[in-house]
C-alpha cells in the first residue's frame, strides 16, 4: 500500500510569498527613486527584481503548486489534436465564426443605438 503525505502550506511559505512580494515592489520603488541612474539600469533593477521575486515565490508550496500546474497544462496541451489548416471543415468553421460574430455585432450596435435613443427621450438630454 502506498502513502502519499499531503503538504500544505506553513507560515515559512507565507513569509516566503512576502518576501518575493517585496523584492518585486523594491525593484519597481527603485527605478522611481533612482532616477539619476540611466533608464537602461533601471529597467536592469525593475526586470531582477521581477526575477528574482518569482524565483522566491516559486520556492514557497504555493509557488511549487503554480509551477506544477503549469507544467501539467503543458502536457494537456501537447495532447490537444489541432485542426489541419487547409482542410475545409476549417475554413468552413472559420466561416461560419466569422459571419455570426459579424450579425451579433450589427445586433449588439443597434441595440445600444436604440437603448440610447430611448434613455435622451426619456431624460430629456440630448438632441
Amino acid at each position: 500500500m502506498t502513502e502519499q503525505v499531503q503538504e500544505s502550506a506553513t507560515p515559512l511559505d507565507t513569509a516566503k510569498l512576502i518576501a518575493g512580494l517585496v523584492i518585486i515592489v523594491a525593484g519597481l520603488v527603485g527605478f522611481y527613486m533612482l532616477g539619476t541612474w540611466p533608464i537602461w539600469g533601471r529597467w536592469l533593477l525593475v526586470l531582477g527584481g521581477l526575477a528574482l521575486g518569482a524565483l522566491v515565490g516559486l520556492q514557497s508550496y504555493q509557488g511549487k503548486s503554480f509551477w506544477q500546474f503549469v507544467l501539467s497544462s503543458r502536457v494537456e496541451l501537447r495532447k490537444v489534436v489541432w485542426r489541419d489548416r487547409d482542410a475545409p471543415s476549417t475554413l468552413a468553421v472559420t466561416g461560419v465564426v466569422m459571419f455570426v460574430v459579424l450579425i451579433l455585432t450589427l445586433f449588439f450596435w443597434g441595440l445600444d443605438a436604440v437603448l440610447a435613443a430611448l434613455t435622451r427621450w426619456l431624460t430629456g438630454r440630448g438632441s
